[in-house]
């Protein structure tokens, strides 16, 4: 559909009209009870008393002469009018911010707050390499860090109360953006005593075995297993137990006093190369991958930070992990 210039500056007239009559603050409470679902929750998070903020979104109402929220459902939810209002003032909010942004920038500051959220599987053997030399080069920056798996990272992305994820991609989630940071071999981890630590040469299909251990539903370094050793029957009578978890480190405990093996990540290999380097192998027919990247919404503002963030752990990695053409990058959905 085309659209004239005449038509475009009264579109432009009638948004700064609108914008007029209600306030960024009322669009901020609106948000807020959106992503919460409860009054008194919103209040707490807006630092405002619950009568201050509804009476505020009440004067919104009656300025666009629509109701927002339905009031008689628990947990409260949008109307289906109230939820374009909603998500069109998420978009007007992450504009301003840009203003104080562009004034930072001018001013040659860098600061804000930036938060993260980060997947477990990333989390333990990632920060510790970037996080404090970050915070030290960036002292006006507040980092805040959640560990989520990636399904929470993408929920609280789109819901504004995360500024970028680190996860493993490719998502197939066309509302994010994706920029690789890292590519990570997936390495063999097994118990010294387990026929794959002797052996002279590992194949991709010796993966498909009774004795493999793996992390619980949820975790994509979990997918990523299954896909690449096209695991079938995940359900084992050779295991000693049953493991629902999330951390690779408590895996590696297991493995060591009850036998077995399973997969690792790069990271969280070199970690380990002195004291157990005779436990950890590669794959001889293949170099399996597992991309490591920034994620965030189309309408992020912070970009320098954002800028900042994926220089500094590119160059906390090891050089080699930055190079994509040296093996295979593994899906995991």
């Amino acid at each position: 559909m085309y659209i004239s210039q005449i038509d475009c500056f009264y579109i432009k007239i009638e948004i700064i009209y609108i914008c007029h009559m209600i306030t960024l603050i009322q669009m901020e409470y609106a948000v807020a009870v959106d992503t919460y679902r409860h009054f008194a929750t919103a209040a707490e998070k807006c630092f405002v008393t619950q009568p201050t903020l509804s009476m505020q979104l009440k004067k919104m109402e009656d300025e666009l002469d629509i109701v927002l929220f339905d009031r008689t459902r628990q947990p409260v939810i949008p109307t289906e009018a109230g939820a374009k209002i909603i998500e069109q003032a998420r978009i007007i909010l992450q504009e301003a911010q840009k203003i104080q942004l562009i004034t930072n920038d001018l001013k040659a500051q860098i600061s804000g707050e930036l938060r993260i959220g980060i997947i477990p599987t990333v989390a333990p053997y990632l920060l510790p390499l970037f996080a404090g030399e970050y915070k030290k080069s960036y002292p006006n920056v507040q980092m805040k860090v959640e560990e989520l798996i990636t399904e929470r990272i993408e929920e609280k992305l789109e819901k504004d109360l995360l500024d970028v994820g680190i996860v493993v991609t490719p998502l197939h989630n066309q509302g994010f953006v994706e920029e690789p940071l890292y590519y990570e071999e997936m390495m063999i981890y097994s118990n010294p005593n387990h026929p794959l630590a002797s052996k002279p040469v590992i194949q991709i299909q010796d993966m498909d075995s009774p004795e493999i251990w793996l992390l619980s539903d949820g975790h994509c370094f979990r997918n990523q297993v299954i896909n690449l050793c096209a695991l079938h029957d995940l359900s084992s009578d050779k295991l000693p137990f049953e493991f629902e978890g999330g951390s690779l480190d408590t895996l590696i405990k297991i493995i060591d006093k009850e036998g077995g093996f399973t997969l690792i990540p790069e990271l969280a290999g070199i970690e380990m190369l002195e004291k157990k380097e005779d436990q950890i192998r590669h794959f001889s027919n293949a170099l399996p991958l597992r991309e490591v990247s920034l994620i965030y919404t189309r309408r992020f503002a912070k970009t320098r930070l954002l800028k900042l963030l994926a220089e500094s752990i590119r160059n906390a990695v090891p050089e080699h992990t930055l190079s994509k053409d040296r093996g295979m990058v593994v899906e995991w959905r």
